[in-house]
């Protein structure tokens, strides 16, 4: 499954950094895509579109 995500804390590389180590935590095999300038996170993933986003929160980031 296929998931763009809004994530409008993301200021920094450091930022899309910290998103992507945690999908990464939740799947392993995960495809990810960071888009700075839009604020945007797309993944490609087995896990639910609900445990992405709560990962992504777990970091301190929001998901929109």
């Amino acid at each position: 499954m296929t998931l763009q995500l809004q994530v409008p804390s993301m200021v920094c590389s450091g930022c899309g950094d910290t998103v992507t180590k945690a999908i990464k935590n939740l799947d392993a095999n995960a495809t990810i895509a960071v888009d700075l300038d839009s604020k945007t996170v797309s993944v490609e993933s087995t896990a639910s579109g609900d445990a992405l986003k709560q990962a992504i929160v777990a970091t301190g980031h929001t998901v929109s």
